[in-house]
């Protein structure tokens, strides 16, 4: 079988792409489970209800990282949708939940796992390497299939999650950095891993903001607002994995590229 990821969805912009083209993608690559990174999908930061409904129109599930909370009303939110899954290692005591189960359509489960780096991170959050042992520890024996969307920084610490779990989970696939990766390999274990699957945002652009701005802030050290590019040419940035749905075991893992005009 097969199964899509695509990375950090960056604004109204990056929303209309994938809506338009997860469809295709998903005959393209006969792929039949599609899960979306979808933190930044609200106005470039953070989720709201209607922005979720609409990437769920097209996607299985959508995550989300470090920026899950900006959106206000949000945590009064995430409750009322359960195919939106937060980093599991968040305080307990915060809305939502960080792994689900999910049934997939040709048959079987597919358990999605969503945590969060320490590593260069703004955020504090428990540690990503305890909290998953705990999680896989729980998931029931039947769930062979398991997808770890890592939200973190550092590329050292999304590749040693990969070899963490090497053997144990089917795939593991970075984001936050909105720079795809050229790492994308299986480990011996049979865990495919890419440490970071770029984002669904405005090619001419920097991460998804206005070229103009990103260079003025940078220029000058002053405070700058960086508005959402939402028109254009959108980068769609992802990856394909292949598995043995009976054991769980990734066979290939294929990243790619597409650009939308919006």
């Amino acid at each position: 079988m097969k199964m899509i990821f695509l990375g950090d969805v960056v604004g109204k912009g990056g929303r209309s792409a994938v809506t338009q083209l997860v469809p295709e993608l998903r005959r393209e690559f006969n792929a039949q489970f599609v899960v979306v990174n979808g933190e930044n999908a609200a106005a470039g930061s953070g989720l709201s209800g209607s922005c979720l409904r609409e990437l769920l129109s097209v996607a299985d599930v959508v995550t989300s990282g470090d920026h899950t909370w900006d959106q206000k009303g949000f945590e009064n939110e995430i409750n009322g949708f359960d195919r939106c899954i937060r980093p599991a290692n968040f305080s307990r005591k915060q809305p939502g939940r960080g792994c689900g189960i999910f049934r997939h359509p040709l048959g079987g489960e597919v358990a999605v796992i969503a945590l969060q780096g320490k590593v260069f991170m703004r955020d504090s959050a428990y540690c990503p390497f305890e909290t998953v042992e705990t999680i896989l520890a729980e998931l029931p024996s039947r769930v062979k299939t398991i997808l770890v969307d890592f939200h973190a920084e550092a590329t050292s610490e999304k590749l040693a999650m990969g070899y963490f779990l090497d053997g144990r989970v089917t795939a593991v696939i970075g984001t936050h950095t909105h720079v795809q990766t050229a790492d994308a390999k299986v480990l011996p274990g049979g865990t495919a891993v890419l440490t970071d699957a770029g984002m669904c945002g405005a090619d001419t652009s920097v991460l998804g903001r206005e070229v103009s701005a990103v260079l003025q802030k940078f220029h000058t050290g002053m405070p700058v607002r960086l508005p959402v590019v939402e028109k254009g040419l959108i980068r769609v940035d992802g990856a394909v994995v292949e598995y043995d749905s009976a054991t769980g075991r990734a066979g290939g893992i294929t990243p790619f590229s597409r650009l939308v005009e919006i």
